[in-house]
């Protein structure tokens, strides 16, 4: 006759003691790679289960995957701290938890003052299968037509509202950090004066970067050819 099986009882929270930090269900977390020379990976608590005695403590997870993990790869948009919501889901040990992260929405990243080490962003959902991503475009900017990579300076021109990376129009960066005004060479070509008083520096503004950009297009995401 064999033994019963053990059985599990579902917990709304687990404290990772080294740490001190509890985590519960739909919350972002590091865990502790396969080698320790990889990064860290990146996944949401979909439920904390353990045995009846809660000694052996494990969570249902769904995977985050970088840009370089997908069957596409990494590509000249993609930030360096964004992430894509895969649909694999896994169960683990709570031990390979390292700590909390926090893995924002595309609009509420571009907003934050300062970035840490633990703040991440996801602006596209993935199927690991496939290589199909949610949503398949994402708009597009600048004359290299390009999505915005919010790691990237933009600057915004006050005729089109169209958003304009100052490598793509002859600038530096720090040139593009005291512009008073900025006309792009199409909203200039009907009046000098326009692309004269664009390139005039002031040393008490700032380049914004927003998230409202005006569009171009889109381009199709998914498996390059």
């Amino acid at each position: 006759m064999g033994k019963p099986r053990a059985s599990k009882r579902t917990l709304d929270t687990f404290t990772i003691k080294p740490l001190n930090k509890i985590i519960k269900p739909g919350d972002c977390v590091l865990m502790r790679p396969a080698e320790a020379s990889n990064p860290s990976y990146v996944a949401r608590i979909e439920r904390i289960e353990t045995d009846a005695r809660g000694i052996n403590v494990r969570v249902h997870v769904r995977w985050y995957y970088r840009p370089e993990e997908s069957i596409g790869g990494r590509r000249q948009f993609h930030g360096s701290k964004e992430l894509f919501l895969s649909d694999h889901f896994d169960v683990q040990s709570a031990d390979t938890i390292e700590g909390k992260c926090l893995v924002h929405s595309f609009k509420s990243y571009t907003k934050l003052d300062a970035v840490g080490n633990d703040d991440f962003f996801c602006r596209f959902e993935y199927n690991s299968s496939t290589g199909a991503f949610n949503p398949d475009r994402v708009a597009v900017y600048c004359k290299c037509e390009m999505p915005y990579n919010p790691d990237d300076l933009m600057v915004q021109c006050e005729g089109c509202s169209d958003w304009f990376h100052p490598a793509c129009i002859e600038m530096t960066a720090e040139e593009a950090k005291r512009l008073d005004h900025f006309f792009c060479q199409n909203c200039s070509s009907d009046d000098p004066k326009k692309l004269q008083n664009s390139h005039a520096a002031s040393r008490h503004s700032d380049t914004k970067v927003d998230t409202k950009r005006r569009r171009r297009g889109c381009i199709a995401m998914g498996v390059r050819s």
